[in-house]
């Protein structure tokens, strides 16, 4: 495969808190040396969660891990989809919570708006007249940015998001940073409802095929909903290339090579992330499954 974005992620789980701790370590040091590699922990569920670009990959930092010694409960490999709004919105929150003595107040509203693909995500204020004292700005972009990490559609990273603070109010005693970042990422959150999409990594496909057994090779990319861009001959052989959603293309070797007796061959590099069909766009859920 070619550079290309954490298209897969696997959840791992430690299974003592001495694995917790040496596992920490062990992901810097992966990541460090691996630029392709990374990991988060899922800000819900508490599991860590590592990505790459290929499953392989992960499997093998899996084995890495497990031969530190690293006692580890692992998840069903998941795509990584993303999530991006839709169109502009302008939300106006407040959090407030009284519980006794002190409480907690914040006020903002917040533009958030579609960025270019591949922009990636940006935070700016425009508060002027200190309606939003500028001590407190910051927890309301750490606010937004953290919420980016998990979407409402099924927990998967947002991207390309524009937010702009362009007013709010604040309590000469209950406001906080803390209050202002809570207000932040729970304004995000009702942005994103029924404004975003879910995107599907896209993969481009070539597939190197004796003449007989082109048809079974077309049929099976099209259930795979697969795009055919195009067929070419290559001595003996068809080259047929297609576009197919990664999350389609589990078992496509074993596939391959049984219904083509071992005679086709295939290689696949990331294409482009595309908006999933509303067929398709059911309960997807976060790569959190655990098995043992």
């Amino acid at each position: 495969m070619n550079d290309a974005p954490f298209l897969m992620e696997v959840a791992i789980e430690p299974s003592t808190t001495e694995d917790q701790a040496r596992l920490a370590l062990a992901l810097k040091e992966l990541a460090a040396e691996d630029s392709s590699f990374g990991f988060a922990v899922d800000q819900e569920t508490g599991q860590t969660i590592i990505k790459g670009a290929t499953e392989e990959q992960l499997d093998a930092k899996v084995s890495f891990l497990r031969k530190r010694g690293i006692n580890l409960n692992i998840g069903r490999p998941q795509v990584a989809y993303s999530e991006k709004l839709t169109k502009r919105v302008e939300i106006d929150y407040t959090h407030k919570k009284q519980s006794g003595g002190s409480g907690q107040f914040a006020h903002v509203k917040i533009v958030f708006e579609p960025a270019e693909a591949g922009a990636g995500s940006s935070f700016e204020s425009k508060i002027v007249g200190g309606s939003v004292p500028k001590e407190y700005i910051p927890g309301v972009e750490k606010g937004v940015m953290s919420a980016m990490s998990s979407g409402v559609l099924a927990g998967f990273l947002v991207v390309d998001v524009k937010a702009t603070l362009v007013d709010g109010a604040y309590h000469d005693v209950d406001s906080s940073a803390l209050a202002f970042e809570i207000a932040a990422r729970a304004a995000f959150r009702e942005g994103l409802n029924k404004r975003s999409v879910l995107l599907e990594p896209i993969m481009r496909v070539e597939i190197i095929t004796p003449d007989e057994y082109v048809g079974f090779v077309m049929g099976d990319l099209l259930s795979r909903r697969g795009q055919v861009q195009g067929r070419t001959m290559r001595a003996n052989a068809t080259v047929i290339n297609a576009l197919v959603p990664l999350a389609n293309m589990f078992g496509y070797a074993n596939q391959l090579r049984s219904g083509t007796q071992g005679r086709a061959s295939f290689s696949m590099q990331f294409s482009h992330y595309a908006v999933v069909p509303p067929r398709d766009d059911g309960p997807f859920s976060p790569a959190i499954g655990m098995r043992a």
